[in-house]
């Protein structure tokens, strides 16, 4: 099993902890919160289904059978992962016919553990329609050398690396590997699904690599001339002037950002966009994937603050409950406790 993350900086130093992940289903907990509150009315039928051991296209598919509809009607506004329990949003399209009763496609579905909400709303549900999900993870025969208390409480002080999760990658990395042969004219991608894929892992591993290379740096939160500021309503703000750039830095509204890789030139400026266009130059295919496929360049925070954390440790089980915004990944915290190569999902989105 290929990981892309493995060689990948850390922030606080490489974990020396080992444990396992999901021996059971509900080890691992995820619940969506949406960005919009339903109107409850309208022709699009909302659920909030809680699920355990079924993944979301599957309970899509059967829950467009119980509605009478084609799997097209169905929508979802990311995806989760098979081997946990999760409480996700369902969108049915049903104009003009009234909302279904879904006691019997409960009863006759094991992996359906309860119908949790059901509304009506005037738009569909649409991939990204969250504004973030809150997690429990179960950690078992979790075992460390180091005091894994200061560890935890400088994650949840100072963030972790923003990194995208190896499964936006594909399994073995294979859809970084097909973005390389697409944008050497090697393949043809016909298959809309394919190209967005393909598109997206090509972004995602290249904001990783220079993500990687500012901690090398370390430049991960000390600003560059040039660099572009975040905040959380996406506003940017240019850094023409370090010290200023670090009063906004520390006022805890701004972060730095990294390229989320588009057609035209960085906006970045003077010594950030030397750093980055570097990085990117090192993936000549990948960016010429990018270019000529249009895609729009946008920014994305280097750290993430895993918020409302908490933890519990007792013997050798490790708890933990925190909350992400939408488009960022368990993995990302998970790996900045644990040395654990995580094969498969641990956390699926779509959304970015």
């Amino acid at each position: 099993m290929t990981d892309l993350l493995k060689t990948l900086a850390y922030l606080h130093g490489k974990p020396t902890a080992t444990g396992r992940l999901k021996v059971n289903p509900e080890d691992f907990f995820v619940s969506e919160t949406l960005d919009f509150t339903p109107t409850n009315e309208g022709e699009h039928f909302l659920v909030r289904i809680r699920k355990k051991g079924e993944n979301t296209q599957y309970i899509a598919n059967e829950l467009a059978k119980a509605c009478g509809v084609s799997s097209k009607d169905v929508s979802w506004a990311g995806l989760k992962d098979r081997q946990a329990v999760t409480e996700q949003w369902f969108g049915v399209h049903l104009p003009g016919q009234p909302s279904p009763d879904l006691s019997a496609f409960v009863q006759s579905h094991e992996g359906v553990l309860a119908i949790l909400e059901t509304l009506r709303h005037d738009k569909k549900l649409r991939p990204g329609s969250l504004t973030g999900n809150q997690f429990k993870v179960v950690v078992r025969d979790f075992n460390s050398a180091e005091n894994i208390e200061a560890r935890l409480i400088q994650i949840k002080e100072k963030g972790v690396p923003n990194y995208f999760g190896s499964q936006r990658f594909g399994r073995n990395g294979n859809n970084v590997l097909a973005a390389r042969d697409w944008g050497q004219d090697k393949m043809r991608v016909r298959d809309k699904a394919k190209r967005s894929f393909y598109l997206s892992a090509a972004r995602s591993y290249l904001f990783n690599l220079i993500l990687c290379s500012r901690i090398e740096a370390d430049a991960c939160r000390a600003p560059m001339l040039g660099d572009l500021l975040i905040n959380d309503r996406n506003e940017t703000s240019k850094v023409e002037d370090i010290e200023q750039a670090l009063m906004q830095l520390n006022s805890g509204a701004w972060q730095i950002s990294g390229p989320m890789t588009g057609d035209n030139a960085l906006p970045t400026d003077l010594n950030a966009r030397m750093f980055e266009q570097n990085m990117l130059d090192s993936e000549p295919h990948l960016l010429a994937l990018i270019r000529n496929n249009r895609m729009r360049h946008d920014r994305r925070a280097l750290i993430l603050y895993p918020q409302n954390m908490t933890w519990m440790k007792e013997d050798t089980t490790l708890t933990l409950d925190f909350s992400l915004p939408a488009g960022s990944f368990a993995t990302s915290v998970m790996r900045e406790i644990m040395d654990q190569a995580f094969e498969g999902e641990l956390d699926a989105h779509l959304d970015k």
